[in-house]
């Protein structure tokens, strides 16, 4: 029997996604809902990947948030990664990134996490990856992080609600965290998660 040949993945062009500055968890989760809606039969292939360590300190360079060099450290970042059926090279979508959009992951990893090699040991970046549908289900967030003591925003939140589930309102902070063991998804180092998606 001849086996049904799957369609491309079909994200719209950057500009044309839903984003919002410093909100990444809830652009990465709309990239998910957009999938999910347009192409079920595509959403197994998609993992979301929170990117962070214990002391949320993380460096990524071409990112449009970035100094001269394009070097952003942020406390935390998300990203999707596509792994096409046919075998092709994983292709990352970061709405944060002045590389091209998708890009394909061996140039991501060597513009944008490079190496840990010449950095200090707080700066190691560590990888949670998820399966997309999982993430979709199970994420919420009330938006709390984001706000001051006095609960003014520190950054404008998305126009459309919070994203909240029956079971949850708020658990952002078990995404972020990079216990081992704990949460959905694996928890990865640089080498690991490199070695997960480079082409062999």
């Amino acid at each position: 029997m001849e086996l049904k040949t799957l369609k491309k993945l079909s994200i719209p062009e950057a500009h044309e996604c839903i984003y919002t500055p410093c909100y990444c968890e809830e652009n990465v989760w709309k990239l998910c809902e957009f999938v999910a809606k347009e192409q079920p039969e595509l959403i197994k292939y998609c993992y979301v990947v929170f990117i962070s360590n214990e002391n949320q300190r993380v460096p990524l360079w071409n990112q449009r948030a970035g100094n001269a060099d394009n070097l952003t450290v942020w406390d935390y970042h998300v990203i999707l990664i596509h792994t096409p059926p046919d075998q092709g090279p994983a292709l990352v979508y970061d709405l944060d990134s002045t590389l091209p959009f998708p890009v394909d992951f061996t140039k991501y990893g060597c513009q944008t996490l490079k190496s840990d090699f010449l950095l200090k040991p707080e700066f190691h970046r560590k990888f949670r990856v998820i399966p997309g549908e999982i993430f979709l289900n199970k994420f919420t967030s009330d938006r709390s992080r984001m706000r001051n003591p006095d609960g003014t925003w520190i950054k404008k939140p998305p126009p459309y609600s919070c994203i909240q589930t029956s079971e949850s309102t708020n658990n952002l902070e078990e995404f972020i965290s990079m216990k081992a063991g704990t949460g959905v998804g694996e928890v990865m180092n640089l080498n690991q998660f490199i070695e997960k998606y480079f082409p062999d």
